[in-house]
C-alpha cells in the first residue's frame, strides 16, 4: 500500500474533490445564514428559539481549516442503497466528520456515523463487506498531501500496516485532545456503535483510546437517536476541570455542540457550597453505600403515626376520619416506598378522598374540585404537617453529621461506633449556610434530595475515569441516567482515590446498571511499547490479574531512566525539559504535588515559561508543569517525570502511590525521561 506522491493525477483529482466539498459546505452554511425567521415565526419566543437553533446549525457547519473535511474513501463492488448512504445511491463514498451535499442534495461527504461508512472501520480481506478498495488520505496543515489504497477484493495484495494510519496516531499532540474519527479500530468501532438501550463499561489501560471511544459513542448516539436524545439530554462526567478542558473540543469538532460536560462535584453543587475537606478515613465512610440506607432510615423517621382523628369542617357539616384509618393510609404509602416528597403530597389527597367517600354516603355529589379543596383544608394540612412533615435535605444531613444520638439511631447495624465518630463534625455549625461542607457531604445531600424528590434522568451519560468514584458518587451519577443508559470508562489499575472501586461489577451495581456489558480494550495505540512495558512492571502490585496493554507502537529509545545526585535533580529536570523542547509537540513535566513549587522556581530561574494543566499550548510555551494528582487522562508527546519515589510517597498508602506513579508513567506519546535521586520503587529498580 504505497503512499502516492503529490504529483500523481489521482491526488490532483482528490484535491479537486476536497475543494468542491469545502465550497459545498460553505454554501450549506450560507443557506442557513440567509434564513429570514420573520417569515416563519408568530412571536418573539418562537423567534428566539428558532434563532438559537439556527446559530447552533451555523456553528456545526463551520469549516475548520486545520481539520480534514474527509479522511477516507470507500469504493463498493455494488451499488449501495440510499437508506444506508444518507439519501443517495452509489458505489463511491468519501467518509468525513460530517455530511456535506451539493446544490442538488447529492452527498459529497458521508458522515462517519452513517451505516455506509461502517466498513471503513470494519472491512478486512477476510471480510471485505462488499468493499472493493479503501482509500486513506494524509494531510499536512489541512492540505491533502498523500493517499493509500487497500484493495480488499484483490487476493494477491498482501496486508500491511497503514503508514498514514500510523502517522495519524503518532502525530504530535499540541493543544486539547483531538478526535480519533480517522483512526478508530474495529474493536473500538463495535463499542462506539453499540445501541442506546444498554449500558457499556469499557476497561482499558493507558493508550487504548477508551476516552475517545466514549466521546465518539456520544457523537454516534446523537446521530442515530437525535430526536430522542434532544428531548432527554446527554452528559459527559469527567474527573476534574483540567480534564474536561482537555476533551472539550472533541465533540464540537464532530459537529455536536449540545453535550453538557461536568464533574461529579458540579452535579451535586446546586444543593450546598463545598468549602471544606475531609480526612481520608471520613471521606471513605461518607462515600460508602451504607450511608444511603442511613439516610433512608433518617428521612423515614420523620413520619409519625397519627394519634388523633382528622376532623374537616365544611359549612355546617363535620367529617371525621379516625386515627386508625389515617394510619392505614400512612402505612400504605410507606409500604410503596415512594419518594418522601411524593408521599407528602399524596397524603392530603388520600385523606380528602376518604372525606369524599363519606360525603357520597351522606347523599352529596362532590367532584374533584371539592376533593382538592378538602386537601387544602387547614385541618388536613395541620394533620399532614404533624404526620408527614416536609424535610430539607441539607438540614437532614447536617443533623446526621452533628447529632451523635440521631446518627446512632439510624446507623445501628450499619456503621460501627468508630465509623460514626469519624464522620461526626468536631465543630457543629449553627446553620446550613455556615457549614464548611465537603465534597463527600454534598453527595450525601444529593442522595437525601433524591429521597425527597426524584432526580431528573438524562438519556445517556458518559463517565470517564470511573474507577475513582465512590459508591455514593456512582449513585449520584446513576440517578441522572436512571431511565437512560451510560457508557462507563476506566482502568482499575489507575484507581488513585482511597475509595476507588475494586471491580466493575461493584461499580455497576452502585450505578444501578448491574446488567451492563463489560468490554476490555487491550491494544494500545498511544503509549510506545517500551514505555508501557516499563510501567506495566507495577501491575502485579497495583491490580493483580489485570492484563497489561499490548502496544502496537514500536518506538526504540522512547524510554530513558536516569539517576542523578540530589543536589543536581532540579537542574537535570530543567535540562531534560530543554532536550524535549527541541522535539515537535507538547511536553509535560510531571512531579509529585509537593515538588511542584521547587520545579516551578527552577524553570522560572532558567527562563522557561510553562503552563498549568488544562491551559492550551501557545507559540511561547509548549511545556506544562503537571502535579501528579492532575495527570490522569492527559497526554503529552514527551514527558519528563521527576522523582518517582516522591510521587509514591505523596499518597496515603503505597498501593495508591504506585497507582499514581503508573498514571504518571503512561502519559507519554513519543518519549519518557525518568529522573530520580532517591531509590526507585522496587518493581522499577
Amino acid at each position: 500500500m504505497p503512499a502516492h506522491e503529490e504529483s500523481s493525477n489521482p491526488l490532483v483529482r482528490e484535491r479537486a474533490h476536497l475543494a468542491a466539498s469545502r465550497a459545498a459546505l460553505r454554501a450549506m452554511r450560507e443557506d442557513v445564514q440567509a434564513l429570514d425567521i420573520r417569515d416563519v415565526t408568530a412571536n418573539w419566543v418562537n423567534a428566539a428559539v428558532l434563532q438559537s437553533q439556527i446559530d447552533d446549525r451555523i456553528k456545526a457547519l463551520a469549516d475548520l481549516s486545520h481539520t480534514p473535511l474527509f479522511f477516507g474513501r470507500l469504493d463498493y463492488l455494488h451499488v449501495v442503497g440510499a437508506e444506508k448512504a444518507e439519501g443517495s445511491q452509489g458505489e463511491r463514498f468519501y467518509i468525513g466528520r460530517r455530511h456535506v451535499h451539493d446544490a442538488h442534495g447529492d452527498p459529497m461527504v458521508i458522515d462517519w456515523r452513517a451505516p455506509v461508512s461502517q466498513p471503513f472501520y470494519q472491512a478486512s480481506r477476510k471480510n471485505p463487506l462488499d468493499v472493493d478498495h479503501r482509500r486513506r488520505f494524509g494531510y499536512t496543515g489541512g492540505e491533502l498531501t498523500a493517499y493509500e489504497d487497500e484493495h480488499l477484493a484483490d487476493p494477491t495484495e498482501t496486508e500491511q500496516t497503514s503508514k498514514l494510519l500510523q502517522a495519524e496516531i503518532e502525530r504530535p499532540r499540541v493543544g486539547p485532545m483531538r478526535d480519533i474519527v480517522a483512526t478508530i479500530q474495529p474493536e473500538q468501532d463495535e463499542i462506539v456503535r453499540s445501541g442506546l438501550g444498554g449500558t457499556v463499561c469499557v476497561q482499558g489501560g493507558p493508550g487504548t483510546g477508551k476516552t475517545a471511544v466514549g466521546l465518539h459513542r456520544v457523537a454516534y448516539l446523537l446521530y442515530a437517536h437525535r430526536e430522542r436524545l434532544a428531548r432527554t439530554g446527554t452528559l459527559v462526567v469527567g474527573p476534574n476541570r483540567s480534564f474536561l478542558h482537555y476533551i472539550e473540543q472533541v465533540l464540537p469538532a464532530l459537529g455536536e455542540l449540545e453535550v453538557r460536560q461536568a464533574t461529579v462535584e458540579d452535579l451535586v453543587a446546586a444543593r450546598v457550597e463545598v468549602r471544606g475537606t475531609d480526612e481520608s478515613a471520613a471521606a471513605v465512610i461518607k462515600g460508602d453505600a451504607r450511608m444511603a440506607e442511613v439516610l433512608r432510615r433518617a428521612i423515614r423517621s420523620h413520619v409519625t403515626p397519627p394519634s388523633e382523628p382528622v376532623v374537616v369542617v365544611r359549612g355546617s357539616r363535620r367529617w371525621r376520619i379516625p386515627a386508625y384509618e389515617v394510619e392505614e393510609m400512612v402505612g400504605e404509602l410507606l409500604a410503596r416506598d415512594m419518594r418522601y416528597g411524593a408521599a407528602h403530597e399524596a397524603l392530603p389527597q388520600r385523606i380528602a378522598h376518604a372525606v369524599l367517600v363519606r360525603m357520597e354516603e351522606a347523599g352529596e355529589a362532590p367532584d374533584d374540585r371539592v376533593q382538592n379543596a378538602v386537601a387544602r383544608n387547614p385541618a388536613v394540612k395541620a394533620a399532614v404537617k404533624a404526620i408527614w412533615p416536609a424535610v430539607d435535605p441539607a438540614k437532614l444531613v447536617l443533623r446526621i453529621l452533628t447529632d451523635a444520638e440521631f446518627l446512632a439511631a439510624h446507623a445501628e447495624g450499619l456503621l460501627t461506633d468508630d465509623e460514626q465518630k469519624q464522620i461526626l463534625m468536631t465543630r457543629p455549625a449553627r446553620s446550613v449556610k455556615s457549614v464548611k461542607w465537603t465534597a463527600a457531604d454534598a453527595v450525601l445531600v444529593d442522595e437525601a434530595a433524591d429521597l425527597v424528590a426524584r432526580t431528573h434522568s438524562l438519556g445517556h451519560v458518559v463517565i470517564d475515569e470511573a474507577q475513582d468514584l465512590s459508591p455514593m458518587q456512582y449513585r449520584a451519577v446513576g440517578r441522572r441516567c436512571s431511565t437512560g443508559s451510560a457508557t462507563v470508562l476506566g482502568d482499575l489499575a489507575q484507581g488513585t482515590t482511597p475509595w476507588s472501586t475494586g471491580s466493575w461489577e461493584q461499580a455497576l451495581f452502585h450505578l444501578g446498571k448491574a446488567d451492563a456489558v463489560v468490554e476490555e480494550l487491550t491494544a494500545g495505540f498511544r503509549v510506545p511499547r517500551e514505555v508501557i512495558a516499563y510501567a506495566s512492571r507495577l501491575l502485579p502490585a497495583i491490580s493483580p490479574g489485570l492484563a497489561p496493554v499490548e502496544s502496537v507502537r514500536e518506538a526504540p529509545g522512547s524510554l530513558s531512566v536516569r539517576e542523578v545526585g540530589a543536589a543536581d535533580l532540579e537542574a537535570a529536570v530543567v535540562a531534560a525539559c530543554e532536550e524535549s523542547l527541541r522535539q515537535e509537540g507538547s511536553i509535560g513535566l510531571i512531579a509529585a504535588d509537593a515538588r511542584v513549587p521547587a520545579l516551578s522556581a527552577a524553570l522560572t530561574a532558567a527562563g522557561h515559561s510553562f503552563l498549568s494543566p488544562g491551559q492550551e499550548t501557545t507559540a511561547e510555551s509548549r511545556l506544562t508543569l503537571v502535579p501528579a494528582s492532575l495527570a490522569k487522562g492527559l497526554e503529552y508527546d514527551y514527558v519528563v517525570l521527576d522523582e518517582p519515589a516522591a510521587v509514591v510517597d505523596g499518597e496515603p498508602d503505597e498501593r495508591t502511590g504506585l497507582r499514581r506513579l503508573y498514571v504518571a508513567l503512561t502519559r507519554a506519546v513519543s518519549g519518557l525521561v525518568v529522573l530520580h535521586a532517591a531509590e526507585l520503587p522496587e518493581r522499577l529498580a
